[in-house]
């Protein structure tokens, strides 16, 4: 295999590992099983894995569980760096700086992991702990995105008013994705059985702001829907971006269902999760569909040149020798 297409897969697979591990962390929530293992690094003093005792239970294997996982998108996020690093000579350097970025991420995220549990599951923590992942879904689907587009020059498809709708939508999907962390941290599944809360925040009326922004979202997006699929009947370069407001449209209205079916059904844990797993895939949609209105001019990767021996240089001058 090439070390492009190995490449190519370790970038895919830091993408999907950064969506499992958002997945993985709501089931610790969900079960309260944050508090599983009692410390960090180690999950119990002198113990690296869950030590059985008489009050074992499940939790420090859904803990460990995501702790394991954690480490290997640690592992796959320094591969992917490592890995363009490596084609130093024909990536441009902004790129190279991106596929840092999630490498930097993931270990930011395992300390703010392990404050976590040495704060005994502070709200704030724990909110932290979940945005950190959702700005890594973000990059890492830059990053894909831009590994196969390559490093030509930028069309910039975003003219007025899309680069305005585009500016809006990016906002609004942050301020959506924030909304939901505290929607789940004022509610049952806080992630402590002890309290029924973590945010001191009415519920109700903090997921009536969450649903708000979320139709504010809907109506800015169907004005871009609009706009684009308008353009790309006309420009076929606006049609994959067609294609990307599509995805959003299908996670939107899942994401809808989903998120109004838990709220009149009183939170079952199973439709929790698959929210959580569609805030993830909205994240991802909503950035891959903007970035198809800055695509790349196809370009041929080739290695710079290297530099000629200092005695062949002067020889060549006009006059030398």
């Amino acid at each position: 295999m090439s070390s492009s297409k190995i490449t190519s897969a370790a970038i895919t697979t830091n993408l999907v590992l950064q969506i499992l591990i958002i997945v993985t962390g709501g089931a610790v929530r969900l079960t309260a099983s944050g508090l599983g293992c009692s410390t960090w690094p180690l999950c119990e003093p002198g113990s690296f894995t869950p030590v059985r005792h008489e009050a074992f239970s499940i939790h420090p294997y859904i803990e460990f569980g995501n702790r394991v996982i954690s480490a290997v998108v640690v592992l796959v996020a320094i591969a992917v760096f490592l890995l363009v690093w490596r084609q130093r000579e024909t990536r441009s350097r902004g790129f190279r700086w991106l596929a840092a970025a999630p490498a930097i991420g993931v270990l930011a995220q395992a300390g703010v992991g392990g404050v976590t549990v040495l704060t005994e599951l502070h709200p704030a923590i724990v909110g932290s702990h979940f945005l950190f992942s959702a700005a890594l879904v973000w990059t890492s689907t830059w990053l894909w995105v831009r590994w196969r587009s390559g490093d030509g020059e930028v069309i910039k498809l975003a003219t007025p008013p899309l680069r305005s709708l585009s500016v809006a939508l990016g906002v609004l999907t942050a301020v959506t994705v924030t909304l939901g962390m505290v929607v789940t941290g004022s509610g049952p599944h806080s992630g402590d059985k002890e309290a029924g809360y973590r945010f001191a925040v009415d519920p109700l009326w903090i997921t009536r702001a969450h649903a708000t922004a979320m139709w504010v979202f809907l109506a800015v997006f169907a004005v871009f829907l609009f706009i684009v699929y308008s353009r790309a009947k006309t420009d076929i370069r606006y049609r994959p971006a067609a294609r990307g407001a599509l995805l959003v449209l299908v996670i939107l209205a899942m994401q809808a269902g989903l998120g109004y079916w838990q709220y009149f059904t009183g939170l079952p844990e199973g439709v929790v999760l698959a929210h959580l797993l569609g805030s993830a895939l909205f994240i991802l949609a909503v950035t891959y569909a903007l970035l198809q209105l800055r695509p790349r001019v196809p370009s041929v990767s080739r290695p710079r040149p290297a530099l000629e021996p200092l005695s062949d240089r002067i020889q060549h001058q006009p006059g030398a020798g």
